[in-house]
């Protein structure tokens, strides 16, 4: 059976049924048929003012955002799709806290639910910082479809791998 390292640790059930589409040639066309664009957010200013709007409805009384960015390197250095840090800085007499959070650059061509999922993801750390039950509680809470839209992101990067991009690429890149 062929590797699917996005799979790792889905029933031998789930990995068949992916290895069969991948071996028919579907699963490109079952991703568009349920995703049949890419989202418009093209800007980091779009991205961070799509992340605050999340934010600000599910979490508003959380810490504000400093940063969000796309971000060419983090799948390469992070083995990641999306990082949330936090750092503290001490000027004069108060302590200075800022939220940063990077989304893996290849998120801009994917689908908005697939870009709300791993956003809604990073926003999640604000609030529980381990990826335990009230973690994935609070992502339930923020997007309700969200293990099915892990699982799709999950078949999206696998598809990434063997055949490349599922849209076509912009021709007006920002």
């Amino acid at each position: 059976m062929q590797e699917l390292k996005y799979l790792a640790g889905y029933p031998t059930s789930v990995t068949r049924q992916v290895v069969q589409l991948i071996a028919e040639n579907r699963l490109g066309s079952l991703l568009a048929g349920k995703y049949p664009e890419a989202h418009a957010i093209r800007s980091e200013k779009a991205l961070y003012d799509f992340t605050v709007a999340t934010k600000n409805k599910y979490l508003s009384t959380s810490a504000p955002l400093s940063k969000v960015v796309f971000d060419g390197k983090i799948n390469f250095i992070h083995q990641a799709l999306g990082t949330h840090t936090f750092v503290s800085r001490v000027q004069g007499s108060k302590l200075k806290a800022k939220h940063e959070i990077r989304i893996a650059v290849i998120f801009k061509d994917a689908p908005l639910a697939f870009l709300k999922m791993i956003v809604v993801h990073e926003l999640a750390h604000l609030k529980e910082k381990e990826h335990n039950k009230a973690f994935y509680k609070l992502c339930e809470h923020m997007e309700p479809n969200y293990h099915q839209l892990e699982f799709d992101v999950r078949l999206f990067l696998t598809h990434l791998d063997i055949s490349g991009p599922l849209y076509h690429e912009r021709e007006n890149r920002e």
